[in-house]
């Protein structure tokens, strides 16, 4: 039964599926999150044999996926809570300060990625590198380009995250406004979006042609089930979200996608790929969240979910710290992590190939996104006077990890 819109505002969020209380952070989704900025930055950097780690390559969705529930769901997690107890025009001027702060990191991150892919390019002489990062455009007529660059329709490679991510939050507040009023028509208009946006080939338009990376009227669809979950759409399900044949149906998706994944990469086992079936499936693309992509991210979730409960002591521990911490800094990191994937590739092709090269280049650059995160998070305690002492508790915005 869908909730009224007569709620108390005193009633906290309905818990999500086996997440802990709001005044508690739930350090999964700090963990994961952080785990994904560590892959999206090892997928970025081509020809790594370090990206192997990465679980693009063993299904059919990949880091952004999670990226983007998991800010679905924290966006949800937090502002829902403000909405319901301060209402629609406040908790919506927060989600919208949050797109301008996010609008003004992917400016900021667009003129100093200009710049060090310029700078490179001209030192060590290779062109080749504007042509990869969609760059020589801009070099050509930068005034036309810059005005494109600030209408979001303009973006080199790697940049394609964060305006999907200002779009969604900008319409965020009504969204959140149906999630916490009437969550089964929300899932369900986000459905028929996604439907009806594959069905005619929509997308925003992109400059000088073609449309965006990550279709918005597409990955909406995860963004906005992240956004159901945090909301308590999980418990609404009772005993199904819990049950062993949805825990087991999971498994088999999971394995199914790694075996057709297997032939990706070893030709020779496509010849046991039913032809019927590989027309039904290819291709799948990702621009516009191919179903097989999303199934296999939800999969994948409630595998997790299972496996790993809220208050599992290994979350707390000195080993998930360094996910943990990025995760917490997620916007920062990700635009650190863009720079950082260029430097990567650009070392592998100016310095050395090797397989040796390669791991170094990746673990130092998950070494400086660690130890960023990690002042990041040392001032942030120390302007919010959380030195050494006692410390405040957390507000429900810090517990979720408000962060993008």
């Amino acid at each position: 039964m869908q909730e009224r819109a007569t709620r108390d505002p005193s009633v906290p969020l309905p818990r999500p599926l086996a997440a802990p209380a709001p005044s508690a952070r739930d350090l999964r989704l700090d963990f994961f999150r952080g785990l994904a900025l560590w892959f999206i930055f090892l997928d970025h950097i081509p020809r790594n044999v370090v990206n192997w780690v990465t679980i693009r390559n063993y299904g059919f969705s990949d880091a952004a996926e999670v990226f983007v529930f998991i800010s679905g769901y924290t966006a949800a997690f937090v502002y829902g809570g403000i909405m319901l107890k301060r209402g629609f025009l406040v908790s919506g001027a927060r989600i919208w300060k949050r797109a301008w702060t996010v609008y003004v990191a992917q400016i900021f991150l667009f003129a100093v990625f200009m710049a060090e892919v310029s700078y490179v390019s001209r030192t060590f002489d290779n062109p080749l590198f504007l042509e990869e990062m969609n760059v020589f455009e801009f070099l050509r007529v930068p005034d036309v380009m810059l005005v494109q660059a600030f209408l979001l329709r303009y973006t080199p490679v790697f940049m394609d995250v964060l305006p999907l991510y200002i779009v969604l939050l900008l319409a965020f507040p009504a969204i959140l406004w149906m999630l916490l009023n009437r969550p089964g028509l929300a899932l369900a208009i986000s459905v028929a979006v996604y439907a009806v946006s594959k069905a005619f080939g929509w997308n925003f338009p992109s400059y000088p042609s073609g449309g965006w990376f990550f279709n918005p009227l597409a990955w909406q669809l995860i963004f906005v089930f992240g956004a159901w979950c945090g909301t308590g759409g999980p418990a609404r399900l009772g005993r199904v979200a819990q049950s062993r044949l949805l825990l087991w149906a999971a498994v088999a998706y999971l394995a199914f996608a790694f075996l057709i994944v297997l032939t990706w990469y070893f030709p020779a086992l496509q010849v046991y790929l039913p032809r019927w079936l590989a027309t039904a499936m290819y291709p799948i693309d990702k621009t516009n969240l191919d179903i097989l992509r999303f199934l296999h991210f939800v999969a994948l979730a409630v595998v997790v979910v299972r496996l790993v409960p809220a208050d599992a002591p290994w979350l707390r521990s000195r080993l998930a710290w360094p996910a943990i911490v990025c995760g917490q800094h997620s916007l920062e990191i990700f635009c650190l992590g863009v720079f950082l994937s260029f430097a990567g590739h650009f070392a592998i092709v100016e310095i050395s190939a090797s397989v040796l090269a390669q791991v170094l280049i990746s673990l130092t650059g998950v070494a400086i996104m660690i130890a960023s995160a990690s002042m990041f998070s040392w001032y942030k305690r120390s302007i919010e006077g959380k030195g050494p002492g006692p410390r405040p508790k957390s507000s429900g915005a810090a517990s979720a990890g408000a962060e993008a």
